[in-house]
């Protein structure tokens, strides 16, 4: 069967969480402010803390995950070359140019959390270097794409990135053999355990399910799912199965292809005067149907 019970199981948690971020922000209305502060407590503090403490505690065996770099890169840039494909649909340029981000943009927080609950540190600290170079070239297409209706210091956000910037810490402690102390590990655990939680409940807060549009939009909406949730994953089950990639690194690289376009898409077409409400309802669309399309795929490996 594609999907057994112990992998739906394992992913149920994870999943559940979304789903009670979403109730919480509905039945407590506690307001814009506090999901946008628990936002940037995650972004900032906990998730950096996550990746750094996954990537210290283990041993990176740089030509075992090479291929799975390769198969997270190929999938990305299928989606990236795929959702060039939408700009023939008759929608206003500045909204294919908001939406075309979410052909190839990834949730960081979802794909930390499954890869976590699959395969625990190893799975954490697998996920962070994928997430840690993958993030830039998905930045700056993105950008790319939105550049001509604002302005932006893309190069100074991608390099302040604190994702980014945990990832090669975490990379450069691992090369040089730096091992913290008890206490310092047992830190960065707690921090990290509070990411997954906080995170995906920040996931769940931030979804917007509202009407796309006309006829068009939802042509254009169904097309952008179809190559985040469908192409690409299927990209990357290809090359799995081409490079005979197996375990952690299997999962983790079809875990990355198969995740939702992440929330921080809709912040970049605010802020570049594009079409965020389009793109708020392709992020909340995606993470929902993301709950039965990832465990569908990891079946299927």
């Amino acid at each position: 069967m594609p999907v057994d019970a112990a992998l739906a199981l394992a992913l149920f948690p994870d999943f559940a969480l979304i789903l009670l971020g979403s109730s919480l922000r509905r039945l407590l209305h506690l307001g814009d402010h506090f999901w946008s502060g628990l936002e940037k407590l995650v972004y900032y503090v906990l998730f950096p803390a996550l990746l750094f403490g996954g990537l210290v505690k283990v041993r990176i065996e740089w030509s075992s995950a090479a291929p799975m770099l390769a198969v997270a890169g190929a999938a990305m840039g299928g989606g990236m070359l795929l959702g060039l494909g939408a700009r023939f649909l008759p929608i206003t340029s500045i909204s294919f140019a908001s939406q075309y981000q979410c052909a190839f943009r990834f949730n960081s927080y979802i794909g930390l959390a499954v890869a976590g609950s699959l395969h625990g540190i190893p799975g954490i600290a697998a996920m962070g270097i994928v997430v840690g170079l993958m993030v830039p070239p998905a930045n700056l297409a993105a950008v790319w794409m939105l550049a001509r209706h604002g302005e932006a210091g893309v190069l100074g956000e991608v390099l302040r990135n604190p994702l980014i910037l945990a990832t090669l810490a975490g990379i450069a402690a691992n090369l040089g053999g730096l091992e913290l102390p008890t206490v310092a590990l047992k830190f960065l655990g707690r921090l990290g355990d509070a990411a997954i939680v906080l995170g995906l409940l920040a996931v769940g807060g931030g979804l917007r399910i509202v009407g796309a549009g006309g006829t068009a939009t939802h042509l254009a909406a169904g097309y952008f799912l179809l190559v985040k949730l469908v192409a690409m994953p299927a990209i990357a089950l290809l090359l799995i199965r081409v490079f005979g990639l197996g375990g952690v690194h299997a999962d983790v690289a079809l875990i990355f292809a198969a995740l939702p376009a992440a929330s921080s898409a809709y912040i970049l077409a605010q802020r570049m005067g594009g079409d965020g409400a389009r793109v708020a309802w392709l992020i909340s669309a995606g993470t929902l149907a993301s709950m039965l399309s990832i465990p569908l795929w990891l079946g299927l490996r």
